[in-house]
């Protein structure tokens, strides 16, 4: 009778292990999946970002490259506008100028 009894023992370890093992490999699988899953939604969250800063960045380049002809415009009539006030300064000055100079130049120092 000892010798079934420790048969009946061995045989309810054995089925502990077996339940055991396929605790662990259902546990594997279910974390493996989770992080398939986890990977899937990052990989997903990252091309949905990249997607949305791709579009920010050509509505930027868009935006500054057709924009970049009234940029062009507007320099060149700050341009004029700058020449045209330093010339009526110089016109302005010029004979201050030339008369210090004729000065400068007509008389003589000892």
């Amino acid at each position: 009778m000892d010798s079934n009894k420790g048969l009946g023992g061995i045989q309810l370890l054995l089925a502990a292990e077996q339940e055991a093992q396929t605790i662990v490999a259902s546990a594997r699988a279910a974390k493996i999946a989770r992080l398939k899953q986890a990977k899937d939604e990052a990989e997903r969250e990252i091309a949905s970002y990249r997607a949305q800063r791709e579009s920010e960045f050509r509505k930027k380049v868009a935006e500054t490259s057709g924009d970049s002809g009234s940029n062009v415009k507007r320099l060149e009539e700050e341009t004029k506008a700058k020449i045209e006030h330093l010339q009526n300064e110089a016109s302005e000055v010029s004979p201050q100028v030339v008369a210090m100079l004729m000065k400068y130049v007509t008389t003589v120092r000892n």
